[in-house]
């Protein structure tokens, strides 16, 4: 197998040559079709999430073709189309598994950080944590489903059902809720570093009502807002432009600090809340209402050796949408 391997945090992936891994019980083999690069697959890179798996393969959007399982799994998943994400593993019983909290588990795994994920040719992963994924649907277009898609869904569920939602940092996730949002007849509003009059225009394109930039206030109060970008300093702005008793969900795995900020954004009971990971609930949620909300992932692809240049871009926002690296 070929694979993009961390072997350094802050240092370049390395294009590594290795054996074909094997899987063991519970385990499936995907031979990898598409793998989407998330932020979190920079902040993992970056050194801001502590402790990785090194050396590492990172990349946790993986769409495949499962080619070999391992003892326990049955055989006839053989030869479908799966979805590997982020949580790679939960442990069943730790207090949060067992109340229906496995984004919570105090033993996870996760994938393209705490074991070995998609910048590869082939990846194993746990059975019972993929997704079974539409035979005939392009694998590309399906990839940055798997995260960008999911943590969105979650972060939606966590704004509540109010008719206006901001989207602060229309990147992957940002431009896959948009459209669901606007499927539901939901009033979008995109939030933009200052002047990036491109991805103003490319929320406008997907249905969004007012884009602008993120130190600006929309022309109405919000119901709620979702905060996608890493960045501390969008709490405050995203609290002026809530409502009473509206909500901002923090939607990423790392952000930076938030910084001092009056009580008075915060008080009216408007609420502040994050959100952590996924659970296997949520695909089985998410993945019909893409289906009939007609969502359509817009992607700029890459060959796997150029692992690097897809990060660099994404940090750098050169593109709309998602990256996604193909085998």
């Amino acid at each position: 197998m070929q694979a993009m391997v961390l072997e350094a945090v802050g240092k370049p992936l390395v294009f590594t040559e290795r054996p074909d891994p094997l899987p063991g019980p519970g385990e499936i083999r995907l031979v990898v079709e598409a793998c989407a690069v998330c932020r979190t697959d920079l902040h993992v890179v970056d050194g801001d999430l502590p402790d990785p798996k090194l050396p590492l393969v990172p990349g946790h959007e993986i769409v495949g073709l499962v080619d070999a399982v391992g003892e326990g799994v049955d055989p006839a998943r053989v030869g479908r189309r799966v979805g590997a994400p982020w949580l790679g593993h939960a442990c069943g019983v730790c207090r949060y598994c067992r109340n229906d909290a496995e984004n919570l588990c105090d033993a996870p795994q996760f994938t393209g950080y705490t074991r070995d994920g998609g910048f590869a040719t082939h990846v194993l992963a746990d059975g019972d944590f993929t997704f079974d994924l539409d035979m005939e649907a392009d694998p590309v277009s399906l990839a940055p489903l798997l995260c960008a898609g999911l943590i969105g869904w979650r972060s939606l569920k966590r704004a509540g059902s109010g008719r206006r939602i901001g989207l602060y940092g229309f990147g992957a996730a940002a431009h896959i809720i948009a459209q669901i949002c606007v499927w539901r007849g939901r009033e979008v509003y995109a939030f933009t570093r200052a002047g990036d009059r491109e991805a103003q225009r490319f929320a406008r394109d997907l249905g969004a009502v007012w884009a602008g930039g993120s130190g600006t206030l929309p022309p109405e109060p919000l119901d709620a807002a979702i905060i996608f970008a890493p960045v501390g300093g969008l709490v405050p702005q995203a609290l002026r432009a809530v409502r009473k008793g509206g909500c901002v969900v923090c939607g990423g795995i790392h952000m930076s600090d938030i910084p001092a900020m009056p009580y008075s954004l915060l008080w009216e009971e408007r609420e502040l809340v994050s959100v952590a990971n996924l659970t296997r609930q949520d695909g089985r949620e998410f993945f019909p209402v893409a289906t009939e909300a007609g969502v359509r992932t817009h992607t700029t692809t890459y060959p796997l050796d150029q692992a690097n240049l897809a990060l660099a871009d994404l940090r750098a926002g050169r593109f709309s949408g998602a990256a996604v690296l193909v085998p």
